[in-house]
């Protein structure tokens, strides 16, 4: 590192230095937002394929002077609207909790410690870092007595590194123990950071599940439709239709062919449910992650800051041996105030036992991955923590002594003289005393994790504790299988993850690097899994997860990769979270069929039409009442509706039972309208007129259908559409271009017809669909 000048310990930069740093431009970069700016809304939403391709249509229309066919493009501008509005409003709701959640760090400035956030930051600025906090800069350590920190964001390295005064840091690296005055050396575009981008966010999620099938969809019909259209208008001008005819009737296959409410559907299902989660105090940092939370079945959850409320107690010290209470209480004070950690169990214990002022000569502070820390002074040497990991062995007495106090819901751990500090175990350990500390559960967690289970959704507890301490948590809880509990210290270097998931409910002494496995190995048995975690203790098993979950109260660097953050730290508001993933993809699921309906039908019949002698059956604005009617209004309604099932991943089962036997119906009742009207010499605009009616009449069946489970609500709301649609033919037929169907004659050919479409329909959806069904799952 090349030489520069230090800044002062006591008193940091001055306002002055501060102020010619700024304007020299030496300040850092703000947190990148997690939404879109409201321009890249605007472009994003209004720069699309299909909305220029709808203009092109458009364009074609005007050419024929039937200016009434443009009403498909108003559609179009208020679909697009509407994905705006929600987006900016979701938005709106994501930016103001980003502000609640956001990470402030403490600096050093005229001598005074102040809270700024990361954009405030300057060059040689003095910041103050400890446990949890993720480092937005470059950086020298100017003094620690002890850190440790984690530089797998970068390095990919996942394994603790140890820094003394004068090491250099890399920001994005994350404190995993310790305290330390650090000198800002890089900032904005000069750091590591920004040059790699943002560290919390190399990881990037596969895409969800629903989105891959739409987008695969769109991207089939992007190569489709152009070719097909232009295919068409070359037959319908070669059979010598007019040229009027022939691109009103391929603008209308073409305008069929576009699924945009299914894009627009997805999009604003999501920003609206980004919005809902944000009243309930839910931040969603990747719109995408509300899927993937709707299809887990597996709940991992940490004990501490989740089913438990976090706020440890120090109850007690047990002596043990010759050494007396005060003799324990009294090195334990001492060694407190020597590791002067800020973590939640330092924090209990220096609550009650104040601080000792002691100067120490070495310092080890606590790590997730070695659970314990200690101090040497007077030349004298103490550790404290989990047993296991301090002891090659644990003496059957004193394993007896913390296994009778762990079922009682203690938090055990052990004071004890070593010779040396060495690592991953201190030299020679002799107990000194046992440390009692409680930890009371969240006053929802009961309620909360017995509604996980009634909704199939399995719960795992994995914890750094005691695993008996966890499973009595556990069991007072209401976890199902507590009693199944591994102690994961004594599962040796290599474990046999598959196997231990299959067999055990509750995880103990689990150390960061397991937590990962056991979340792979859950992820290799099938399951999606969800994790809540709120300390750097759980960044790698909240990377690995399928969707992650942070307490707002927890660390900066866990709260930095989770998909979602809970601003109040309610663990409750878990419930809200599930329900409303599942009630978003489950309505998307059920009404994307309709949608795709009408692509189906507009595809196969654009391919019949090229051969066929005769006129495509629509013109652009007898799909209007189609389009708005039996798909647009209802499933905008539908979208809403309560449905807290579990995702079954049937989104293409929804298709083949509802979607291709509505399209085949549609295409077959056209063709036999076609047979019809050849026979009996009937015009285009009666032969379209029953076409727009047969068509409407398969798809409020296909609604019907899609609405499933009936209530009051969705009965009225088909009962709502079928009368508009009832009244377009009777008040809108010169708007729509149909005929009058008062007509005797012709009501001896639609009613027939009309009669027959439900039979036919639940025929070919109960027949054809299942058949195909039946082959799809052998595949």
């Amino acid at each position: 590192m090349t030489q520069r000048k230090l800044t002062k310990l006591e008193h940091g930069l001055t306002n002055a230095e501060v102020a010619a740093r700024q304007h020299a431009g030496l300040k850092n970069d703000p947190v990148p937002p997690l939404t879109r700016s409201v321009k890249q809304i605007f472009r994003d939403n209004l720069l699309t394929l299909f909305n220029f391709l709808n203009i092109g249509l458009a364009g074609l229309v005007l050419l024929t002077g039937s200016y009434k066919n443009l009403l498909f493009i108003f559609v179009v501008i208020i679909n697009t609207a509407i994905g705006i509005f929600q987006e900016i409003r979701a938005k709106r709701q994501v930016d103001q909790l980003s502000l609640l959640s956001a990470a402030q760090l403490t600096i050093r400035r005229n001598g005074q410690e102040q809270k700024v956030a990361q954009d405030a930051i300057v060059q040689d600025d003095l910041l103050l870092v400890t446990r949890g906090d993720q480092l937005p800069v470059d950086g020298l350590v100017r003094t620690t007595a002890g850190l440790e920190v984690d530089e797998s964001q970068v390095t990919g390295e996942a394994a603790s590194v140890t820094k003394a005064t004068g090491d250099a840091l890399i920001s994005g690296s994350v404190i995993l123990g310790g305290h330390a005055v650090v000198q800002a050396t890089a900032v904005g575009k000069g750091s590591f950071i920004t040059k790699m981008a943002t560290a919390a966010k190399q990881k990037r999620r596969a895409a969800s599940e629903l989105l891959t099938i739409i987008n695969r969809i769109i991207k089939v019909l992007t190569f489709t439709i152009i070719p097909l259209g232009a295919a068409l208008f070359i037959a319908s001008m070669l059979r010598g239709t007019s040229q009027n005819r022939a691109i009103l009737g391929t603008v209308a296959s073409m305008v069929g062919m576009i699924p945009e409410g299914l894009v627009l559907l997805t999009s604003v299902a999501l920003a609206a449910g980004a919005f809902t989660l944000g009243r309930h105090r839910v931040l969603v940092r990747e719109l995408s992650a509300i899927e993937a939370l709707a299809r887990v079945d597996t709940l991992c959850l940490d004990k501490t800051g989740t089913i438990t409320s976090g706020a440890l107690q120090f109850e007690r010290v047990e002596p043990l041996g010759q050494a007396t209470t005060g003799q324990v209480t009294t090195i334990l004070t001492e060694l407190v105030a020597a590791i002067d950690d800020d973590n939640e169990t330092a924090r209990a214990l220096q609550q009650r036992l104040g601080q000792a002022g002691v100067a120490p000569e070495e310092v080890l502070p606590f790590s997730s991955e070695r659970k314990w820390s200690g101090a040497q002074w007077q030349g004298h040497a103490y550790v404290m923590g989990a047993p296991e990991f301090i002891f090659n062995q644990v003496e059957p007495e004193l394993k007896q002594r913390i296994h009778h106090f762990a079922q009682r819901g203690y938090r055990v751990l052990v004071l004890a003289q070593v010779s040396a500090l060495t690592t991953p175990r201190p030299t020679a350990p002799r107990a000194l005393g046992l440390i009692l500390i409680t930890d009371e559960l969240r006053p929802q967690a009961k309620n909360t994790l017995n509604f996980f289970q009634n909704q199939d959704v399995a719960l795992k507890v994995i914890s750094g504790d005691n695993p008996v301490t966890v499973a009595s948590i556990a069991q007072r809880a209401g976890v199902a299988g507590a009693a199944q509990l591994v102690d994961m210290s004594q599962v040796g270097p290599h474990p046999d993850y598959d196997q231990l998931v299959a067999a055990y409910n509750v995880f103990g002494r689990v150390t960061p690097q397991q937590k990962e496995g056991l979340i792979k190995a859950y992820q290799t048995a099938g399951h999606t899994v969800a994790m809540t975690g709120d300390g750097v203790n759980d960044l790698l098993a909240l990377k690995q997860a399928d969707c992650s979950v942070a307490m707002a109260s927890g660390s900066e660097a866990a709260k930095s990769l989770a998909d979602f953050v809970l601003i109040d730290s309610n663990f409750d508001a878990l419930v809200q979270v599930l329900n409303e993933g599942r009630r978003v993809i489950n309505n998307i699921e059920r009404v994307a069929a309709l949608y795709l309906i009408k692509t189906m039908y507009s595809i196969a019949l654009t391919l019949i039409f090229i051969f066929m002698n005769r006129s495509y059956p629509f013109e652009p604005i007898q799909l209007t009442p189609i389009s708005s009617l039996m798909v647009g209004i209802p499933t905008f309604f539908l979208a809403l509706q309560p449905d807290y099932t579990r995702i079954t991943g049937r989104f293409m089962r929804q298709v083949m039972e509802i979607a291709v036997p509505a399209a085949l119906c549609v295409v077959g009742y056209i063709l036999t309208i076609m047979v019809l009207g050849s026979h009996f010499n009937l015009t285009f605009a009666t032969t379209s007129t029953l076409s727009v009616l047969m068509t409407g009449i398969i798809s409020l069946n296909a609604l019907l259908l899609a609405a499933r489970p009936l209530n009051r609500l969705k009965i009225g709301l088909v009962a709502l559409m079928a009368l508009l649609f009832v009244a377009v033919f009777v008040f809108g037929g010169s708007l729509f271009s149909l005929v009058s169907l008062a007509n005797a004659r012709l009501a001896l050919l639609y009613l027939p017809l009309m009669i027959s479409a439900y039979p036919v329909f639940v025929l070919v959806q109960n027949g054809l669909g299942k058949r195909v069904l039946s082959r799809i799952r052998w595949r």
